[in-house]
């Protein structure tokens, strides 16, 4: 059983957290922490122009506010959002504050995956502690 659970979410299906959640549950220790993060990519300065000036906030706003219900199930759950490249934002963030599990969700690869590869199969690779992913 894990101390310090990093579950990575990305709130872009409609069971985006469940399964992950679930996993979750299994695998952390009766006193354990559990941080959810989401990982907010920079929006292209090309795109910038399309996009209405308070959208950022607004967002940002929506996305703390799931962040911390979905955390809430849990004694010792905590939100954070941070700004960043997803793969690199979650191994960062994890060995900077001593997770030794990381759950996440991985999609069914596409074209694009095989040329510049996934966050799953990059945080896979890369992370320092134990990864468990859900397909």
């Amino acid at each position: 059983m894990y101390q310090h659970i990093l579950v990575a979410v990305a709130f872009d299906t409609d069971d985006a957290p469940e399964r992950s959640l679930q996993a979750t549950k299994l695998l952390l220790s009766p006193a354990g922490k559990v941080t959810v993060l989401h990982v907010k990519e920079m929006i292209p300065s090309y795109a910038l122009s399309y996009i209405p000036e308070d959208y950022d906030a607004t967002l940002r706003v929506a996305i703390r506010e799931r962040l911390e219900g979905v955390a809430a199930r849990f004694e010792n759950g905590v939100g954070v959002l941070i700004d960043g490249h997803s793969g690199q934002t979650i191994l960062e963030y994890a060995e900077a504050n001593q997770v030794d599990c990381i759950v996440m969700m991985s999609h069914r690869p596409g074209l694009q995956d095989y040329f510049l590869g996934s966050t799953a199969g990059r945080v896979v690779r890369h992370a320092q502690c134990s990864v468990h992913v859900i397909r």
